[in-house]
């Protein structure tokens, strides 16, 4: 169903927004789909293009996708089911209801879990290094989430309490408007802000797993924050303690902590540059692929400074 919002601080006025991105006869798909699939498609393409430095090859990349995404996406329903059930034992009663995700319903710490178990397994099973990798993954998902909250706007919710600061966004609850935190924005702009910290460090990193353990942190941080102001979270049964902003916060001072701890422990110790392990059946041929990427960026940069010489003569 449409609803209206307005950012009266800005001078936006009322305008609808519509749940539903196309509809065809009795079927409709959700901008919230939309949204998480053009995130997965933004990560995919980062990964795709930072992982051709390590030597990742793309039929394990496609297999990667595969077997950690989708996998994902059913853990980030499975852990607001099993939350929401826990809060609330009338919810979710059937089948359809638990895999019905077109209205949203996902909670980002599920994938995260599933998608780290997955993550663990296939790569021990194709004998590829974790850390590197997951430096790799670690900021796709950071701006995946940055552009999925945006599917969270278009249903109006994850909104937070009531405010009156200047960015505040007006809703219709119960037939009278209401001025909230625009919640879905705080996680999107601190995502993308993660995103771009994460790129600064990524070119100085001391140790492998230093990015993961980075977006880890600072996601914890401004979750934990957030999570306070919304006013869906997901809480452990009666007890008030809400589930993400626990979590949020064990994630912040566990991924400091680890950082600080393994910064000392492999300050010396090289990062790695190939992502497959020489037991790897693929390894000789990914060290063909960083030795053709690496000609390749040797040749961009020749040309580059070719085209600054000639510049520079005229």
């Amino acid at each position: 169903m449409p609803k209206q919002v307005s950012f009266p601080g800005f001078g936006i006025g009322p305008f609808t927004l519509d749940p539903d991105a196309i509809t065809i006869g009795s079927f409709a798909i959700k901008w919230y789909a939309v949204f998480i699939v053009c995130g997965m498609i933004t990560a995919a393409l980062y990964v795709y293009f930072r992982s051709k430095k390590y030597g990742l090859l793309l039929d394990d990349l496609l297999d990667l996708a595969i077997y950690i995404v989708f996998p994902a996406v059913i853990g980030t329903r499975l852990y607001y089911v099993i939350f929401k059930k826990l809060e609330d034992p009338s919810s979710y009663t059937t089948f359809w209801q638990v895999i019905n995700i077109r209205d949203g319903g996902l909670a980002i710490y599920g994938g995260i879990i599933v998608g780290a178990i997955m993550t663990f397994t296939i790569l021990k099973i194709k004998k590829m290094r974790i850390a590197p990798f997951v430096d790799i993954i670690a900021p796709a998902v950071m701006i995946a989430q940055a552009i999925g909250r945006w599917g969270n706007f278009m249903n109006v919710e994850a909104y937070g309490s009531e405010t009156t600061l200047p960015w505040r966004m007006g809703l219709v609850e119960f037939g009278k408007w209401i001025y909230v935190h625009p919640t879905f924005l705080y996680e999107s702009l601190w995502n993308v802000l993660g995103f771009v910290l994460l790129m600064f460090l990524y070119k100085r990193k001391k140790f492998d797993g230093q990015i993961c353990l980075g977006y880890v942190a600072w996601y914890g941080l401004g979750r934990m924050f957030i999570e306070g102001l919304r006013t869906d979270s997901l809480y452990i049964g009666s007890t008030g303690i809400r589930v993400s902003q626990l979590l949020a916060g064990l994630c912040f001072v566990g991924a400091l902590a680890a950082m600080i701890w393994l910064g000392i422990r492999l300050k010396n110790k090289p990062l790695a540059t190939c992502m497959y392990t020489p037991e790897s059946k693929h390894y000789t041929q990914s060290l063909e692929a960083i030795a053709r990427y690496e000609e390749t960026c040797k040749a961009k940069e020749e040309k580059r400074k070719e085209k600054e010489a000639a510049r520079q003569q005229k």
